[in-house]
């Protein structure tokens, strides 16, 4: 349990202080934010402010991880809270996505090419990550044959028939291009995606302590064996989430507004991808659509409206995505992002309900 409080306040204090010091290089560098001229207009202002701000908590959270294991002695192998084949993939999906929206920000900013990278090169890249994540989730099964994903779908367990490896691996390809692309399109304001993260997290650091507490693992010692949960790795999940939502914290601290710096496609898709690598990992897949109702609310605007568009020509918002809309409504930005958290946090309450009440009707 120790290294859930080290992860997390060691995440916190990196991207505290080594934002301002990643801002600066950026800055120097000349490496800042390309706004759309068709976005709403108080947007102009924030035109060449430092981008690629992912790497500051995407670096925060594996180096988190990692002292945090130092700090408490278990990077033995051997040890029970060692660094887990289930920690690892979860934070290897995070860097590859991370890597890809790097590239992305790259060619946008230094390559002068506002789109950054081709449509194709981009899905490819998540493409790869992607495929390698589940091909290998599939693999490194415990003493009790539990691998870190599972070829059934899940909720707040696993239920129903076997998938198969192959529609195994085509699900977990569509969890993680959702959720970076939901991310992704959440990024459209100050600190709005990185609160709505940080929230997330804190529910999946809350789910991997309870797992463990509630593992079959344990069953000779639960008072109902019947309600444990089989997951292979949840405690060091837990850590894995911690040093996310500490990383993000610290983050926010100067991502929100007046935003110094910018997390970019480096930041979002490497928060898309890691939020879909928990869920697969601790199995709850499903339930990440109402933890992350966010990050689902917000894309499914962006999929009316361009529906709505293409089949009748008329757009059913002002503008997509969703957060834009209420903007042009003459909301300030401020409060659209508060609202949003709210919302947010709505979600993960009804999330972590759902999550106990699954517990508790089958205890």
């Amino acid at each position: 349990m120790k290294q859930i409080l080290f992860a997390g306040v060691i995440g916190l204090f990196l991207t505290l202080v080594g934002t301002p010091l990643l801002i600066k290089l950026l800055a120097r560098k000349g490496y800042g934010q390309y706004i759309r001229d068709d976005g709403p207009r108080e947007h102009a202002s924030k035109r060449g402010t430092p981008t690629m701000g992912g790497i500051a908590f995407i670096f925060a959270t594996v180096a988190a991880y990692f002292l945090a294991k130092v700090i408490t002695g278990y990077l033995d192998p051997e040890a029970d809270a060692a660094p887990t084949f289930s920690g690892l993939l979860v934070l290897g999906l995070m860097v590859g996505m991370g890597l890809v929206g790097f590239l992305d920000d790259y060619i946008k900013i230094v390559k002068r090419r506002s789109l950054g990278l081709r449509a194709k090169a981009k899905m490819a890249g998540q493409l790869i990550v992607g495929i390698a994540f589940a091909v290998l989730s599939l693999q490194f099964a415990d003493n009790r044959g539990n691998t870190p994903a599972s070829t059934k779908l899940s909720f707040i367990t696993d239920f129903g028939w076997t998938i198969g490896p192959v529609l195994f691996v085509v699900w977990a390809l569509f969890m993680i291009l959702a959720m970076s692309n939901g991310v992704n399109l959440t990024d459209g304001l100050d600190g709005l995606a990185t609160g709505a993260s940080v929230l997330v997290f804190g529910a999946y650091t809350f789910i991997g302590v309870w797992q463990f507490q509630e593992s079959c693992a344990n069953a000779q010692t639960l008072t109902n064996p019947g309600a444990c949960y089989e997951v292979r790795d949840p405690l060091d999940l837990a850590v894995v989430a911690s040093a996310l939502m500490g990383a993000c914290l610290g983050f926010l601290w100067w991502n929100t507004s007046p935003a110094k710096i910018f997390m970019g496609d480096t930041g979002s898709l490497a928060l898309g991808g890691v939020l879909a690598g928990l869920a697969i990992c601790s199995r709850t897949e499903l339930l990440l659509a109402i933890l992350g109702g966010l990050f689902v609310l917000i894309t499914m605007s962006v999929v009316i409206q361009v529906g709505s568009f293409r089949l009748t020509g008329k757009r059913v918002f002002r503008m997509a995505p969703l957060q834009h809309h209420f903007e042009l409504k003459g909301w300030s930005e401020v409060l659209v992002v508060v609202r949003f958290w709210i919302i947010q946090g709505i979600c993960v309450i009804v999330g972590l309900g759902l999550f106990y009440a699954g517990w508790a009707a089958d205890k």
